[in-house]
């Protein structure tokens, strides 16, 4: 059987309607993507898909070119998937037994299918570090590019004229791809209201934890943060109550990588920020409403109620009045002129009947001694991490640039005194660690892991409006008492 018939049977067998009678329609619809010539096989789904690929750059239907080779792939995986109307359809019947079971459903079949990059996501390297604030979450991320944090604002404020208009418009499900714009005809997005509005929920291609979801806007519009934000998390957490929800910040330098667009990000995944302690009780005059600070390097207030509408309301009123929020003595400037410089970091998520909202405060002011921002990673850490510290980072798990796997291997040389071609920005750092450790082989390489993941909390640290020394923490005090005097 060559890999034409075999991706056929994998299509028939599938959960997506079609029968033993589609079989010459299916293969009529494969062969007129791969050619008619076919004698390669191989074992698994994605296995056959890759075989077809290969037959198909053999009978010239396609260059041996990553763009074409991903397009051909997601279109004959989309021959594999349910319609979009199919998809919404099994998701919300299985919505009436559990929330549950409609999202098991939804990521296994965006698993199967290759929309979730499984193969390319198995290459990340993730490991834990302990330090202060509990056991931070460290990953160098394989499967994506590094992001410069310039682009990332100038793309936020770019009029955007192509279809789609970005990568998060509903207008991707099913869209064909081009240069220097990914393929998307195996892709499927579920449906429902939220806030009024028709909102899209999908998974990320390229997940960063365990069942990593986008929910998005119908509209393309830019990213806020506001009371409709804070009711809209919460009525995340009503619909799908095993999965977190958050924003990223709705500023460059403190926000996410794609502000043009309204979405938040959701998953079944426990970060360490939900299981550091609050050390400090803090009373906010919302009724029905617990709020304490947290031990976290980031500035951090945790909300606790059995009252969304309480648990908004509080919120509410941290992010109107921390918006308009100064504090000379510790660098901290609503504005200048008129740019405004400070929003939150809000995540939502339950504990039995009780709902969650931690809420971080975000500053991203620059200065002349911290032109890329002052409550950003520091150039004594960027050889680490130079991009924006976003929404995952905030909960405290490392998304690291994937230069580092073969970085930190010179590292390790250079530690030991061999050969290498260590970059120089990790000089002073390598340099720090020499004098720090007795290095040999056996522990070279747990060192680095070590003091990476301590540079990543630096990197935090960085990033909390308020330090937890003495100073810091009365002004952190501070604030918080400003919010008993709003009126």
């Amino acid at each position: 059987m060559n890999a034409i018939d075999k991706f056929v049977d994998a299509i028939i067998s599938s959960d997506n309607n079609y029968q033993e009678l589609d079989r010459i329609y299916l293969i009529n619809r494969v062969r007129a993507l791969v050619g008619d010539e076919c004698n390669i096989n191989g074992k698994s789904l994605l296995a056959v898909r890759d075989a077809l690929i290969q037959t198909a750059i053999q009978n010239q239907k396609i260059v041996d070119d990553p763009t074409e080779k991903e397009i051909l792939s997601d279109q004959l995986m989309d021959l594999y998937t349910p319609i979009p109307s199919a998809v919404n359809q099994k998701f919300w019947n299985l919505y009436q037994n559990s929330p549950e079971s409609a999202t098991n459903y939804f990521y296994e079949l965006s698993r199967k299918n290759d929309y979730i990059k499984t193969k390319a996501i198995a290459k990340n390297i993730s490991y834990t570090t302990k330090t202060d604030y509990g056991d931070l979450e460290i990953t160098i991320n394989l499967s994506k590019p590094e992001k410069d944090p310039k682009a990332i604002a100038a793309a936020g404020t770019q009029v955007q004229t192509g279809y789609p208009k970005c990568q998060l418009c509903m207008e991707n499900e099913g869209y064909l791809g081009r240069l220097g714009y990914p393929a998307r005809s195996n892709h499927r997005i579920i449906r429902f209201m939220l806030g009024g509005e028709t909102w899209g929920f999908q998974y990320s291609p390229y997940a960063y934890f365990t069942e990593h979801a986008i929910f998005l806007s119908h509209i393309h519009r830019p990213m806020v943060i506001n009371q409709h934000t804070f009711s809209n998390l919460l009525e995340i957490t009503k619909q799908f109550p095993q999965y977190f929800v958050g924003s990223n910040a709705d500023l460059p330098i403190v926000g996410g990588s794609m502000l043009s667009h309204d979405h938040y990000q959701g998953g079944r995944h426990e970060f360490p920020m939900m299981k550091a302690p609050v050390v400090k009780n803090i009373n906010l005059p919302i009724k029905n409403v617990e709020a304490g600070i947290v031990k976290w390097p980031l500035s951090d207030i945790r909300l606790t109620s059995d009252d969304p509408e309480q648990l908004i309301k509080a919120a509410t009123l941290i992010h109107n009045n921390w918006k308009s929020y100064s504090d000379e003595d510790v660098d901290i400037r609503a504005y200048t002129g008129e740019i405004r410089h400070h929003t939150v970091t809000p995540i939502a998520y339950r504990k039995d009947e009780q709902y969650i909202l931690d809420i971080v405060l975000r500053d991203n002011q620059t200065s002349t001694n911290y032109p890329d921002g002052i409550f950003h990673p520091h150039k004594q850490y960027q050889h680490i991490k130079k991009e924006n510290i976003g929404l995952i980072e905030v909960m405290g798990r490392a998304i690291l640039p994937a230069r580092l796997k073969t970085e930190l291997i010179e590292v390790e040389k250079y530690l030991l005194n061999q050969p290498n071609n260590m970059a120089e920005y990790h000089h002073d750092w390598a340099d720090q660690l020499k004098q720090k450790y007795e290095l040999t082989s056996e522990n070279v390489e747990d060192i680095v892991n070590k003091e990476t993941g301590l540079v990543f909390s630096h990197v935090l640290e960085n990033a909390g409006v308020y330090k937890w020394d003495n100073q810091g923490r009365k002004a952190f005090d501070k604030f918080i008492n400003s919010l008993n005097e709003v009126k």
